[in-house]
This record gives structure tokens, sequence and C-alpha cells, in this order.
């Protein structure tokens, strides 16, 4: 108790609260930027570059690009690492910690580096270097390991006896599986496809590499975009994507609670 009302580590940790979102406050309020540049403090209020920014053509078709890409990924990447973590945790055994590592190899390196490997490796394979494909492996590739990771922290406390009960009242495998595995293990689920959609929707380096002409992400776009126009309808994306990214946890919060989305799931 004495160390949770220090007023040296309430600072420390309010420090670090201010380090984290400060950018992410200056970003949305040069949105609202009233003036032709891109600054801050802004110049007076207004909602003038939210409107440019609906009528930029490139940025309307990245942004819908960009969610169609992140949906099929956070649901591939959803049912494989799902399917993986429950291998892994419950039934490999001698291969358990080499599977584990390769599965979250990708978090180890740096996203350029995986990026630039893909792209070695569709030239040498000539599965298409560039275009939806290659952004769909590539973002799948480091989106999985998340899914795998929350959902295998909620496997290995999971109580195995619930699933031995259900069977013992006669119920498949599948059966058991759908009624009492998968409603005790959703918040790590949840958690992952969470991840999964925010990594897939963010991914710069690896998309930088993999991109093609009308097949363009939005962090792409805005990249584009700020080499050559520096003006605040970039800064009014940024916000539509913070945005956005706050109505999921709204969204998951109204639908299962936040307390399902932690290692164990609702108490």
């Amino acid at each position: 108790m004495r160390r949770r009302n220090d007023p040296l580590l309430s600072a420390t940790v309010s420090l670090i609260y201010v380090f984290l979102l400060a950018p992410i406050v200056i970003v949305i309020l040069s949105a609202f930027n009233a003036g032709d540049f891109l600054r801050f403090p802004p110049q007076g209020l207004s909602l003038r570059w939210f409107v440019r920014a609906a009528q930029l053509e490139p940025f309307v078709r990245s942004f819908v690009f960009s969610l169609r890409l992140a949906a099929v990924v956070t649901l591939v990447s959803t049912v494989l690492g799902t399917m993986a973590a429950l291998y892994v945790v419950r039934h490999a055994a001698r291969f358990r910690d080499l599977l584990r590592m390769a599965i979250v190899a990708p978090l180890q390196f740096p996203a350029i580096l995986t990026g630039i490997a893909l792209l070695i490796f569709f030239l040498a394979t000539g599965i298409g270097t560039r275009g939806m494909r290659a952004l769909f492996i590539g973002h799948t590739l480091v989106a999985l390991p998340f899914v795998f990771l929350t959902v295998s922290a909620v496997l290995v406390g999971f109580d195995r006896s619930l699933e031995e009960a259900a069977r013992s009242l006669g119920a498949g495998p599948l059966v058991a599986f759908w009624r009492v595995t998968l409603p005790l293990t959703k918040g790590g689920i949840i958690s992952g496809a969470l991840f999964a959609f925010i990594t897939s929707f963010d991914q710069f380096a690896i998309s930088l590499l993999l991109v093609s002409v009308g097949n363009t992400t939005l962090p792409i776009q805005l990249y584009d975009y700020l080499r050559w126009s520096f003006d605040p309808a970039a800064a009014a994306v940024s916000t539509v994507s913070v945005l956005m990214s706050v109505g999921i946890v709204v969204l998951i919060d109204r639908l299962v609670g936040l307390q399902a989305i932690t290692w164990g799931g609702p108490r």
C-alpha cells in the first residue's frame, strides 16, 4: 500500500502515460487546425480538413482497402492462431518449444527485415511480389502470433475437467469444444483478434515493400501524401483511425465486456 501511494511512483506512471498519449493528442488537435499547414498548436479550430480528407479519393480508396485487408487477415489469423495454440498447448510435447518459437518468430525481428525476406521469397517462388496476395500473406504472418500468444495464455490455465465432464455426459469432441472450450477461451480469442486487426490495419514496414498500384494501404498512402503535401488532411485521416480503434474497444465492451479480454476470462 505504501508503494501504491508513493508520490514518486505516481509521478513516474503519470509521465509514462503523458509520453505515450502526447503524440496522439497532438495529432488529434492538429487535425482540427484552421490553418493551411500541419502545425501545433493549431491556428484556430475547424472541421475543414476532415471534409477535405473525405473528398480525396486516394485516402478513401486506401482506407476501404485497409479495412478489407485487415478483416480478412483477422479472420484467418484468428482461426489459424487458435488452432495452433490448441495443438501446441495440448498435443505437442517433444517439439513444443520449437513450434512456439517458430510461430512467434516474426515478432522477434524488425518488420522491415520480415518484409525484405517476404519480398525475396515471393521473387524466388514466383508467387507474386506485390498486391493483395502478398500483403495478405505478410500481414497474416505478423498478426497470427498475437492470436497464438493470447489464446495459449488462456489454455495454459484452462481447467480441462470441464471438458471431461461434458464428454462424460455424452458430448462429442466438437460439441465439447463448441459448448465448453470456446466460450471459456473467448476472452483470449477476442483479444488476439483485436491485436491482429490493429496490427494489419497499421502495418507499415511490410506494406511498404509489398504494395502495388491500386492496392495501397492507408499507412502507405499517408506516407506518400506527407512527402508532397504538409497540410492537416493527413492528421484528420490519422484521427479517424484512432477513433476507429477506440470504437472497436467500446464495441467489444458493449458486446462481451472488457473483463472478457483478460488472460483468464471473466471471474
